[in-house]
């Protein structure tokens, strides 16, 4: 980091700051998430200025013998990376399970610290950052779509006599592939009903949202009156 700040050097860095957050930004407000490109934009301009103005006040370190006061010039870039984790977190949002916001918390953290590369004179390095950066947004974002994630749903049966017991309907499941984390039974002796209900778990990709083939199929057994299918989200 040059001691003697010129203003080309600072275009030169404000340049990639906002090439880089740019492309982040715009991938992100593409996809419709809430920090898009004006927000990264801000953010990374932000640490990239609070970086040049470290470097123009470098001159100024240390203490004068006939002084108390010294200055720490690497609190104002630490106090930016602070003070980001405020906005991130006000990006994520949890509601029972489901949980949204973590990626975009990441994303304006990560562009801080772009902004603190570009600003603090690491150009190569925050050049490399900034494509890494956009790799993994943009392509590993189809890799994680087909990752099988563990999920979970309920499932409930309303039979009369003449439908499938807990037990075949258990077995059922299993060789579907589900595991039963939970079965509550319910009989009715006069009516001669019974519901099962049953928590389950299995792993699936996250783009797929079909109804499991074995609840259609249960669904179609004889004297299954009622059944019902609610997924979750983990």
């Amino acid at each position: 980091m040059p001691t003697n700040l010129e203003w080309p050097d600072i275009a030169i860095r404000l340049l990639c700051t906002i090439l880089a957050a740019g492309l982040i930004g715009f991938n992100r407000g593409e996809h419709g998430r809430p920090a898009g490109l004006r927000t990264t934009l801000l953010v990374a301009l932000a640490a990239c200025l609070a970086m040049i103005q470290v470097n123009i006040l470098l001159p100024t370190a240390g203490r004068a013998p006939n002084s108390f006061v010294m200055n720490d010039l690497m609190r104002l870039p630490l106090g930016i990376l602070s003070g980001i984790g405020f906005i991130g977190a006000g990006a994520i949002v949890r509601r029972d399970n489901f949980v949204v916001g973590l990626t975009t918390a990441a994303t304006l953290w990560f562009v801080t610290v772009l902004g603190l590369c570009f600003g603090g004179g690491q150009i190569v390095l925050g050049g490399v950052g900034a494509t890494i950066g956009i790799i993994v947004l943009s392509g590993l974002k189809i890799v994680e779509y087909r990752m099988k994630h563990d999920r979970l749903g309920k499932l409930s049966l309303l039979v009369d006599r003449s439908g499938p017991s807990e037990k075949e309907i258990r077995g059922s499941l299993a060789r579907a592939g589900f595991k039963i984390s939970s079965c509550a039974l319910a009989y009715s002796a006069e009516a001669g009903n019974s519901e099962v209900t049953c928590q389950l778990q299995w792993r699936a990709p996250a783009e797929e949202n079909e109804v499991p083939e074995i609840v259609q199929k249960l669904g179609e057994r004889a004297g299954v009156m009622r059944i019902a299918w609610t997924p979750e989200v983990k």
